[in-house]
């Protein structure tokens, strides 16, 4: 009976459109800090931001050059250090770039 109803057309309808409002009153009713990944997925519906992922990948990238260079680093304890070490200087690097655009 529950799955005759959950297909039914108008069942659906309601929740597709529900669905947005009652993330926004789930937020408000938790009153969750704005800045963190929570707040960001339940007002939205999306579960990564395009940065996040974007961040995400090039550690991944990171990571992996750094095992092609250093064969068994990854067993290492300074490894984790190394591969923030790397991203920070990436991360500075890139602002440093957009720091000295011009846009008069």
């Amino acid at each position: 009976m529950l799955n005759r109803l959950r297909n039914l057309k108008i069942v659906r309808n309601l929740k597709n459109q529900l669905s947005p409002k009652l993330r926004w009153l789930m937020f408000a009713n938790a009153n969750n800090d704005k800045s963190s990944s929570e707040y960001i997925k339940m007002v939205t519906g999306i579960g990564d931001l395009k940065s996040s992922s974007d961040e995400m990948r090039l550690e991944a990238m990171v990571r992996e050059q750094l095992k092609e260079e250093f064969p068994n680093i990854e067993n290492m304890q300074s490894y984790e250090l190394l591969v923030d070490a790397v991203m920070h200087n990436l991360k500075k690097k890139q602002l440093q770039a957009t720091d000295n655009i011009d846009f008069s």
